[in-house]
């Protein structure tokens, strides 16, 4: 009797933080292990990724993990994820190639890590189960859709994928393989869910295409383009029309030039030598004026918007914007940046330079739309449906678009993160088993997850600011040496509440008069002690709630 168990630890309910699990017969494959980037109200904190804790425990079962493709919402988790463990990792040679950069950048030795690279072309083996892969149509090269065959039927994994017809090379699906893995019986299909709600196919790049030809055709002097880092399709696409006008181009971004780097190695991007030129730090020799020449500006997430606000603004050191520059933006908002996608239009609008706005309706999207999703459930034929990569509206949306498509209610499962579904010989069984599941939330100078105390204290800082209490104390005289220093930062300008600080000292003093009656002071129950009396105080008449950092310093100590 077979036993399958599948189940997410991210990527349900949200855009972003992929990771899935399949268990079969106690052995743990996990598919993808992504981050999601946080919106404004989490202050300070970098990425979000999910909780391990239920593959800690179970370490010893996990098999490896499989990864489809190099984006950070499906990669972008692994470093962390191998600090706590040793597991082996399967992917493609570029997928890998990406996944080391990054773990060098987070400090990781590469070389005490098992990676195992895999094609279309081979077929892993573990006891009785079988996993391959097929190659799909997505803006990054060699993705892959993963297909794990077990004695029931074959468990397909469909993540960011499109039915693009117009792609070359490492970019075209492979139906024949797929067509393969059709010809067994499919079990159970995980397919992507972003874009179910989007009617029609995928639509092709013509228009993009001559937006942007019709944009280099009028441009006069440089042009700068705003790109996302991870979107190597249209960067080379920018190539191509910079060198069919003849003109020279130069990367800006740290993470995108290492990217570059490793797709020119692998012949994935084409830039004909002598044609990517480096730009110099601007001085008064040197402008980088370069008027034949095309600049991609590139970064994650904010990282295009807060560059050319950086540029326009002259505060950059490689590229000040002028006048005379045509700027071509193919950088629609995501999740997190709306804000400051607002304001660098804002800016660049009342600098009055050339704008090109790359409507957001001719950008082909990267994830299929409900045709494409359509066309691979008839390909496949597959018993049970789980939509997966995408908030809940695009779950919903996918179960509309299967139940449209013939399938029953009960064949289709919209779960949560956590949620298990249960299969035993080849039937869905009814349980109400749940892994812990949750975020975690990183901060880049940190490895461990953020408190919510630390976060709170974030957003009194960004709201209400901060409010110090220097002193001096004596604690073998039990007395205050100095007059209290009071600073405030963020909260109220001093000159104009002399009345407010004199509060605050008189406060202190009561405290202190309180606390040091003993034969020792307990300094964690008088910084307490300050921290409440003062809070309430300025609560009460300024109706906010500063940080209160009470700052004791023992004259015995310091001599």
């Amino acid at each position: 009797m077979s036993k399958i168990k599948i189940f997410a630890l991210g990527g349900l309910g949200e855009n972003g933080k992929n990771m899935y699990c399949v268990d079969i017969d106690n052995k743990l494959f996990i598919l993808d292990a992504g981050l999601k980037y946080p919106t404004h109200e989490l202050f300070g904190v970098d990425s979000i990724i999910p909780d391990f804790s239920y593959l800690e425990k179970n370490k010893k079962r996990i098999v490896g993990i499989f990864l489809s493709h190099g984006h950070e919402d499906h990669i972008g988790a692994v470093p962390k994820l191998l600090k706590t463990m040793n597991i082996p990792i399967y992917a493609s040679y570029f997928t890998l190639a990406i996944l080391k950069d990054s773990m060098v950048d987070q400090g990781l030795d590469v070389e005490k890590f098992s990676f195992f690279e895999v094609s279309s072309n081979q077929t892993l083996k573990f006891d009785n189960i079988e996993i391959d892969f097929y190659r799909v149509t997505h803006s990054i090269p060699e993705s892959l859709g993963i297909a794990i065959s077990t004695v029931d039927g074959v468990i397909v994994y469909a993540p960011d994928f499109t039915f693009d017809q117009n792609v070359k090379g490492v970019y075209k699906t492979e139906f024949e393989k797929l067509s393969k893995i059709a010809g067994k019986d499919v079990l159970a299909l995980l397919v992507e869910s972003l874009g179910a709600e989007r009617i029609g196919y995928t639509h092709n790049t013509e228009a993009l295409d001559y937006a942007i030809n019709q944009a280099f055709y009028q441009a006069k002097s440089r042009i700068i383009v705003s790109a996302f880092s991870t979107d190597l399709v249209r960067i080379q696409k920018i190539i191509d029309i910079a060198l069919k006008y003849e003109r020279k181009i130069a990367i800006i971004g740290r993470k995108t030039q290492r990217t570059v780097d490793i797709a020119v190695n692998l012949d994935y991007l084409k830039i004909p030598e002598g044609k990517l030129i480096s730009l110099r730090f601007i001085d008064d020799k040197n402008k980088n004026e370069l008027k034949d020449a095309v600049v991609l500006v590139t970064g994650d997430r904010h990282e295009p918007f807060y560059m050319l606000q950086r540029m326009v603004k002259k505060l950059d050191r490689l590229i000040h914007i002028d006048k005379e520059d045509t700027i071509i933006l193919m950088t629609p908002p995501i999740p997190g940046t709306e804000k400051i996608a607002a304001r660098t239009l804002d800016v660049l609008y009342r600098y009055d330079t050339n704008i090109v706005k790359i409507n957001k309706a001719i950008l082909p999207p990267s994830h299929a739309s409900s045709e494409d999703i359509k066309l691979l459930i008839n390909i496949l034929n597959p018993k049970y449906i789980v939509p997966v990569i995408g908030e809940y509206r695009h779950q919903y949306a996918m179960n509309h678009l299967c139940i449209q498509h013939g399938y029953s209610e009960k064949n289709v499962f919209v779960m949560d993160n956590g949620v298990v579904l249960n299969i035993q010989d080849g039937k869905v069984v009814n349980s109400n088993e749940k892994i812990s599941s949750g975020d975690v939330l990183v901060d880049g100078i940190l490895d461990g997850d953020l408190s919510d105390i630390v976060l709170r204290d974030r957003e009194l800082l960004s709201q209400d600011g901060v409010l110090l209490i220097i002193a001096n104390i004596d604690a073998r005289k039990k007395s205050v040496v100095t007059t209290p220093e009071i600073v405030s930062r963020g909260f109220i300008f001093m000159k104009e509440n002399e009345e407010l600080i004199k509060e605050v000292e008189n406060i202190f003093y009561k405290v202190s008069d309180k606390i040091m009656v003993g034969k020792y002071i307990d300094w964690r129950v008088f910084r307490e002690a300050l921290r409440d009396d003062i809070s309430k105080h300025l609560y009460k008449v300024t109706k906010r709630r500063p940080i209160i950092i009470p700052v004791l310093i023992d004259t015995q100590t310091v001599e």
